[in-house]
Protein backbone atom coordinates (compact mmCIF):
# COMPACT_ATOMS: atom_id res chain seq x y z
CA UNK A 1 0.00 0.00 0.00
CA UNK A 2 1.08 3.90 -0.38
CA UNK A 3 2.91 4.30 2.56
CA UNK A 4 0.60 8.03 2.65
CA UNK A 5 -2.49 5.66 2.60
CA UNK A 6 -1.25 3.55 4.88
CA UNK A 7 -1.70 6.65 7.16
CA UNK A 8 -5.07 7.10 7.23
CA UNK A 9 -5.36 3.28 7.99
CA UNK A 10 -3.51 3.70 10.80
CA UNK A 11 -5.99 6.78 12.00
CA UNK A 12 -3.96 9.79 11.14
CA UNK A 13 -5.43 12.18 8.12
CA UNK A 14 -2.83 13.21 5.45
CA UNK A 15 -3.20 16.78 4.58
CA UNK A 16 -1.08 19.22 2.11
CA UNK A 17 0.11 22.64 3.01
CA UNK A 18 -0.03 23.80 -0.16
CA UNK A 19 -2.65 25.78 -1.85
CA UNK A 20 -2.38 27.46 -5.22
CA UNK A 21 -4.12 27.40 -8.84
CA UNK A 22 -2.17 25.22 -10.93
CA UNK A 23 -2.19 22.39 -7.60
CA UNK A 24 -5.87 22.63 -7.47
CA UNK A 25 -6.39 22.19 -11.29
CA UNK A 26 -3.47 19.82 -11.96
CA UNK A 27 -2.31 17.89 -9.44
CA UNK A 28 -4.85 17.91 -6.14
CA UNK A 29 -7.31 15.52 -8.05
CA UNK A 30 -4.53 13.07 -8.15
CA UNK A 31 -2.90 13.29 -4.42
CA UNK A 32 -6.42 12.70 -3.58
CA UNK A 33 -7.15 9.93 -5.76
CA UNK A 34 -3.47 8.37 -5.41
CA UNK A 35 -2.02 9.45 -1.93
CA UNK A 36 -4.94 9.85 -0.15
CA UNK A 37 -4.93 13.92 0.81
CA UNK A 38 -8.15 14.68 2.21
CA UNK A 39 -7.60 18.49 3.70
CA UNK A 40 -5.39 21.40 2.51
CA UNK A 41 -3.45 24.02 5.02
CA UNK A 42 -2.28 27.74 3.36
CA UNK A 43 -0.79 30.65 5.14
CA UNK A 44 0.67 33.90 3.85
CA UNK A 45 4.16 32.90 3.29
CA UNK A 46 2.54 30.15 1.10
CA UNK A 47 0.04 32.62 -0.33
CA UNK A 48 2.50 34.85 -1.35
CA UNK A 49 5.30 32.54 -2.70
CA UNK A 50 2.54 31.00 -4.96
CA UNK A 51 0.98 34.86 -6.03
CA UNK A 52 4.64 36.15 -6.75
CA UNK A 53 6.22 33.08 -8.67
CA UNK A 54 2.97 31.36 -10.57
CA UNK A 55 2.41 32.96 -13.39
CA UNK A 56 -0.59 32.36 -13.75
CA UNK A 57 -1.62 34.81 -10.80
CA UNK A 58 -0.80 37.30 -13.56
CA UNK A 59 -2.91 36.47 -15.97
CA UNK A 60 -5.58 36.46 -13.48
CA UNK A 61 -5.05 39.76 -11.89
CA UNK A 62 -4.89 41.55 -15.30
CA UNK A 63 -8.77 39.84 -16.26
CA UNK A 64 -9.88 41.45 -12.58
CA UNK A 65 -12.72 44.42 -13.10
CA UNK A 66 -11.41 47.77 -12.68
CA UNK A 67 -12.63 48.08 -9.54
CA UNK A 68 -10.54 45.88 -8.52
CA UNK A 69 -7.74 48.90 -7.88
CA UNK A 70 -5.93 47.59 -4.52
CA UNK A 71 -3.81 45.29 -3.34
CA UNK A 72 -6.50 44.11 -0.77
CA UNK A 73 -9.47 43.84 -3.54
CA UNK A 74 -7.34 42.08 -5.80
CA UNK A 75 -6.15 39.31 -2.99
CA UNK A 76 -9.53 38.90 -1.89
CA UNK A 77 -10.74 38.18 -5.29
CA UNK A 78 -8.27 35.88 -5.58
CA UNK A 79 -8.25 34.03 -2.94
CA UNK A 80 -11.96 33.89 -3.06
CA UNK A 81 -11.77 31.78 -6.64
CA UNK A 82 -8.88 29.43 -4.91
CA UNK A 83 -10.51 28.57 -1.31
CA UNK A 84 -13.67 28.07 -2.91
CA UNK A 85 -12.17 26.02 -5.87
CA UNK A 86 -10.35 23.88 -3.03
CA UNK A 87 -13.70 23.70 -0.77
CA UNK A 88 -15.24 22.41 -4.02
CA UNK A 89 -12.82 19.92 -5.01
CA UNK A 90 -12.75 18.23 -1.46
CA UNK A 91 -16.76 18.36 -0.76
CA UNK A 92 -16.65 14.51 -1.54
CA UNK A 93 -13.85 13.96 0.98
CA UNK A 94 -16.09 15.90 3.85
CA UNK A 95 -19.27 14.24 2.84
CA UNK A 96 -17.62 10.87 2.68
CA UNK A 97 -15.74 11.32 6.12
CA UNK A 98 -18.80 12.72 7.92
CA UNK A 99 -17.38 16.01 8.12
CA UNK A 100 -13.93 14.77 9.69
CA UNK A 101 -11.69 15.68 6.78
CA UNK A 102 -12.19 17.43 3.50
CA UNK A 103 -11.36 20.73 4.75
CA UNK A 104 -9.30 24.22 3.32
CA UNK A 105 -8.03 26.37 5.93
CA UNK A 106 -7.45 29.82 4.85
CA UNK A 107 -6.11 32.60 7.39
CA UNK A 108 -6.72 35.82 8.75
CA UNK A 109 -4.75 39.43 8.78
CA UNK A 110 -2.14 38.08 11.05
CA UNK A 111 -2.22 41.98 12.12
CA UNK A 112 -5.00 41.39 13.62
CA UNK A 113 -3.86 38.28 15.92
CA UNK A 114 -3.78 40.47 19.20
CA UNK A 115 -7.52 41.51 18.48
CA UNK A 116 -10.31 39.29 19.53
CA UNK A 117 -12.84 41.31 18.46
CA UNK A 118 -11.25 41.87 15.19
CA UNK A 119 -10.49 38.34 14.56
CA UNK A 120 -13.79 37.25 15.10
CA UNK A 121 -15.40 39.98 12.56
CA UNK A 122 -12.47 38.92 9.80
CA UNK A 123 -13.52 35.38 10.31
CA UNK A 124 -17.09 35.93 10.29
CA UNK A 125 -16.62 38.10 7.04
CA UNK A 126 -14.40 35.27 4.95
CA UNK A 127 -16.94 32.52 6.06
CA UNK A 128 -19.72 34.50 4.58
CA UNK A 129 -17.69 34.93 1.76
CA UNK A 130 -17.28 31.80 0.88
CA UNK A 131 -19.82 29.96 1.66
CA UNK A 132 -18.84 26.68 1.84
CA UNK A 133 -18.76 24.01 5.11
CA UNK A 134 -15.66 22.56 4.59
CA UNK A 135 -13.53 25.86 4.89
CA UNK A 136 -11.43 26.29 8.33
CA UNK A 137 -10.81 30.00 9.29
CA UNK A 138 -7.35 29.88 10.66
CA UNK A 139 -6.74 31.80 13.91
CA UNK A 140 -3.68 32.53 15.69
CA UNK A 141 -3.72 31.26 18.91
CA UNK A 142 -2.84 34.45 21.22
CA UNK A 143 -4.26 35.26 24.04
CA UNK A 144 -6.39 37.21 22.06
CA UNK A 145 -6.88 34.49 19.80
CA UNK A 146 -8.44 32.38 22.61
CA UNK A 147 -11.57 34.25 22.68
CA UNK A 148 -12.06 34.67 19.64
CA UNK A 149 -11.33 30.83 18.80
CA UNK A 150 -14.32 30.10 21.44
CA UNK A 151 -16.60 32.76 19.97
CA UNK A 152 -16.31 31.44 16.44
CA UNK A 153 -17.00 28.08 17.38
CA UNK A 154 -19.77 28.83 19.65
CA UNK A 155 -21.41 30.62 16.23
CA UNK A 156 -20.68 27.44 14.09
CA UNK A 157 -18.00 28.60 12.12
CA UNK A 158 -15.04 25.83 11.45
CA UNK A 159 -11.67 27.12 13.26
CA UNK A 160 -8.12 25.87 12.74
CA UNK A 161 -6.46 27.47 15.90
CA UNK A 162 -3.07 28.10 14.73
CA UNK A 163 0.93 28.71 15.74
CA UNK A 164 0.96 26.51 18.85
CA UNK A 165 4.15 25.89 20.50
CA UNK A 166 3.66 24.22 23.62
CA UNK A 167 1.76 21.68 25.23
CA UNK A 168 0.15 24.64 27.55
CA UNK A 169 -0.91 26.62 24.88
CA UNK A 170 -2.64 23.69 23.67
CA UNK A 171 -3.88 22.61 26.14
CA UNK A 172 -5.59 26.33 26.57
CA UNK A 173 -7.15 25.99 23.14
CA UNK A 174 -8.68 22.26 23.57
CA UNK A 175 -10.78 24.02 26.73
CA UNK A 176 -11.61 27.24 23.96
CA UNK A 177 -12.92 24.46 21.48
CA UNK A 178 -14.79 22.71 24.76
CA UNK A 179 -16.77 26.05 26.27
CA UNK A 180 -17.23 27.01 22.50
CA UNK A 181 -19.23 23.94 21.48
CA UNK A 182 -20.85 23.34 25.13
CA UNK A 183 -22.41 26.72 24.43
CA UNK A 184 -23.49 25.65 21.47
CA UNK A 185 -25.29 22.72 23.18
CA UNK A 186 -26.78 24.57 25.79
CA UNK A 187 -28.63 27.32 22.96
CA UNK A 188 -29.87 23.45 21.69
CA UNK A 189 -27.24 24.41 18.48
CA UNK A 190 -26.25 21.44 16.56
CA UNK A 191 -22.33 20.51 16.55
CA UNK A 192 -22.10 17.52 14.34
CA UNK A 193 -21.63 20.18 11.99
CA UNK A 194 -18.90 22.20 13.26
CA UNK A 195 -15.24 21.01 12.70
CA UNK A 196 -12.04 22.54 14.31
CA UNK A 197 -8.04 21.10 14.47
CA UNK A 198 -5.69 22.61 16.62
CA UNK A 199 -2.03 23.21 14.49
CA UNK A 200 1.10 22.39 16.93
CA UNK A 201 4.47 23.83 14.95
CA UNK A 202 6.76 21.26 15.30
CA UNK A 203 10.20 21.79 13.49
CA UNK A 204 10.40 25.80 14.39
CA UNK A 205 10.44 24.61 17.57
CA UNK A 206 13.73 22.07 16.96
CA UNK A 207 15.28 25.17 15.31
CA UNK A 208 15.49 27.29 17.80
CA UNK A 209 15.90 24.63 20.67
CA UNK A 210 18.95 23.33 18.86
CA UNK A 211 20.40 27.01 18.49
CA UNK A 212 19.69 27.60 22.24
CA UNK A 213 21.53 24.24 23.35
CA UNK A 214 24.01 24.62 20.97
CA UNK A 215 25.31 27.70 22.73
CA UNK A 216 24.37 26.15 26.13
CA UNK A 217 27.13 23.42 25.24
CA UNK A 218 29.88 25.32 24.76
CA UNK A 219 29.58 25.93 28.86
CA UNK A 220 27.66 22.69 29.44
CA UNK A 221 28.89 20.12 27.16
CA UNK A 222 25.78 17.67 28.06
CA UNK A 223 23.41 20.29 26.41
CA UNK A 224 24.55 19.01 23.07
CA UNK A 225 22.47 15.29 24.23
CA UNK A 226 19.40 17.26 24.01
CA UNK A 227 19.97 18.60 20.21
CA UNK A 228 17.23 17.24 17.97
CA UNK A 229 14.99 15.88 20.77
CA UNK A 230 12.95 19.03 21.91
CA UNK A 231 10.67 19.11 19.15
CA UNK A 232 9.51 15.50 19.64
CA UNK A 233 9.22 16.18 23.17
CA UNK A 234 7.17 18.31 23.31
CA UNK A 235 4.70 16.90 20.58
CA UNK A 236 4.52 13.92 22.50
CA UNK A 237 3.61 16.20 25.42
CA UNK A 238 0.82 17.74 23.55
CA UNK A 239 -0.86 14.47 22.22
CA UNK A 240 -0.96 13.22 25.76
CA UNK A 241 -2.61 16.24 27.30
CA UNK A 242 -5.08 15.85 24.04
CA UNK A 243 -5.80 12.30 25.61
CA UNK A 244 -6.44 13.63 28.92
CA UNK A 245 -8.58 15.87 27.97
CA UNK A 246 -10.28 13.25 25.58
CA UNK A 247 -10.60 11.04 28.58
CA UNK A 248 -12.99 13.71 30.44
CA UNK A 249 -16.46 13.71 30.98
CA UNK A 250 -17.07 17.45 29.33
CA UNK A 251 -15.27 16.33 26.03
CA UNK A 252 -17.49 12.67 26.07
CA UNK A 253 -20.77 14.83 27.07
CA UNK A 254 -19.95 16.59 23.81
CA UNK A 255 -19.25 13.67 21.74
CA UNK A 256 -22.14 11.89 23.01
CA UNK A 257 -23.97 15.43 21.88
CA UNK A 258 -22.59 14.58 18.06
CA UNK A 259 -19.52 16.92 18.35
CA UNK A 260 -16.40 15.98 16.17
CA UNK A 261 -13.66 16.06 18.48
CA UNK A 262 -11.12 18.88 18.17
CA UNK A 263 -8.18 17.26 17.05
CA UNK A 264 -4.28 18.06 17.03
CA UNK A 265 -2.56 18.77 13.71
CA UNK A 266 1.29 18.16 13.13
CA UNK A 267 2.20 21.37 11.66
CA UNK A 268 5.68 22.60 10.28
CA UNK A 269 6.75 19.05 9.57
CA UNK A 270 9.16 19.71 7.17
CA UNK A 271 12.81 18.84 8.50
CA UNK A 272 14.91 22.71 8.57
CA UNK A 273 18.17 20.99 9.30
CA UNK A 274 19.46 18.85 6.89
CA UNK A 275 21.59 16.37 8.94
CA UNK A 276 18.19 14.79 10.38
CA UNK A 277 15.80 12.82 8.80
CA UNK A 278 13.49 14.34 6.29
CA UNK A 279 10.65 12.59 7.66
CA UNK A 280 11.76 12.54 11.27
CA UNK A 281 8.46 14.84 11.94
CA UNK A 282 5.90 12.76 10.07
CA UNK A 283 7.20 9.24 11.28
CA UNK A 284 7.41 9.72 14.79
CA UNK A 285 4.22 11.71 14.91
CA UNK A 286 1.58 8.82 13.76
CA UNK A 287 -1.50 8.32 15.76
CA UNK A 288 -4.76 7.95 15.74
CA UNK A 289 -7.33 11.30 15.80
CA UNK A 290 -4.82 12.86 14.63
CA UNK A 291 -3.68 15.23 11.22
CA UNK A 292 -0.31 15.50 9.64
CA UNK A 293 0.27 18.43 7.24
CA UNK A 294 2.99 17.52 4.56
CA UNK A 295 4.48 20.51 2.57
CA UNK A 296 4.85 18.84 -1.12
CA UNK A 297 8.78 17.35 -0.53
CA UNK A 298 8.03 16.44 2.40
CA UNK A 299 4.86 14.45 1.20
CA UNK A 300 7.15 13.14 -1.65
CA UNK A 301 9.95 12.18 0.76
CA UNK A 302 7.44 10.36 3.19
CA UNK A 303 5.96 8.51 -0.17
CA UNK A 304 9.28 7.19 -0.94
CA UNK A 305 10.65 5.74 2.24
CA UNK A 306 8.53 6.99 5.04
CA UNK A 307 8.01 4.65 8.17
CA UNK A 308 4.35 4.37 8.65
CA UNK A 309 3.26 3.03 12.07
CA UNK A 310 1.39 3.82 14.99
CA UNK A 311 4.41 5.31 16.84
CA UNK A 312 3.54 8.17 18.99
CA UNK A 313 0.92 6.61 21.64
CA UNK A 314 3.44 3.84 22.35
CA UNK A 315 6.02 6.56 23.17
CA UNK A 316 3.41 8.26 25.07
CA UNK A 317 3.54 5.60 27.34
CA UNK A 318 7.45 5.65 28.52
CA UNK A 319 9.11 7.82 30.83
CA UNK A 320 10.64 11.10 28.80
CA UNK A 321 12.15 13.36 30.85
CA UNK A 322 13.16 15.75 27.96
CA UNK A 323 11.89 18.81 28.45
CA UNK A 324 12.44 18.57 32.71
CA UNK A 325 16.42 18.19 31.08
CA UNK A 326 15.71 21.33 28.96
CA UNK A 327 15.22 23.47 32.11
CA UNK A 328 17.85 21.90 34.34
CA UNK A 329 19.92 23.41 31.35
CA UNK A 330 18.74 26.87 32.19
CA UNK A 331 16.48 27.12 29.03
CA UNK A 332 13.10 28.27 29.52
CA UNK A 333 10.49 26.39 27.45
CA UNK A 334 7.66 28.71 28.22
CA UNK A 335 9.90 31.69 27.19
CA UNK A 336 10.69 29.83 23.89
CA UNK A 337 6.93 29.47 23.22
CA UNK A 338 6.43 33.36 23.51
CA UNK A 339 9.44 33.97 20.78
CA UNK A 340 8.33 31.45 18.60
CA UNK A 341 4.55 32.55 18.37
CA UNK A 342 5.90 36.21 17.92
CA UNK A 343 8.63 35.32 15.29
CA UNK A 344 6.00 33.14 13.61
CA UNK A 345 3.35 35.99 13.61
CA UNK A 346 6.06 38.76 12.32
CA UNK A 347 6.92 35.96 9.02
CA UNK A 348 3.55 36.02 8.10
CA UNK A 349 3.14 39.70 8.58
CA UNK A 350 5.89 40.55 6.48
CA UNK A 351 4.86 37.92 4.14
CA UNK A 352 1.20 39.43 4.16
CA UNK A 353 2.68 43.03 3.57
CA UNK A 354 4.97 41.92 0.64
CA UNK A 355 2.27 40.04 -0.95
CA UNK A 356 -0.42 42.87 -0.54
CA UNK A 357 2.51 45.42 -1.82
CA UNK A 358 3.26 43.33 -4.60
CA UNK A 359 -0.37 43.49 -6.00
CA UNK A 360 -0.92 47.22 -5.60
CA UNK A 361 1.58 47.54 -8.43
CA UNK A 362 -0.53 45.52 -10.67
Amino acid sequence: MNRLRQLKALGQSPWLDDLHRDLLERDLPRLMREDGICGLTSNPAILAKAVLEHPGYRRRIERLPPDHDSGLARYEALMQEDFRLAADRLRPVYEESGRLDGYVSLEIDPALAHDADGSVREARRWWQRLERPNVMIKIPATDAGLVAIRRLLAEGINVNATLIFSPRRYSQVAMAWQAGIAERVSAGLPVDNVASVASFFVSRIETLADHLLTKKAATEPAAADLKGRIALAAARATYRAFRRHLATSAWERLIIDGAIVQRPLWASTSTKNPDYPDTKYVDALIAPLTVTTLPLATLDAFRDHGHPAPRLESACTENDDTLERLADMGIDFAAMADRLEAEGLAKFQAAWDQLRKALESG
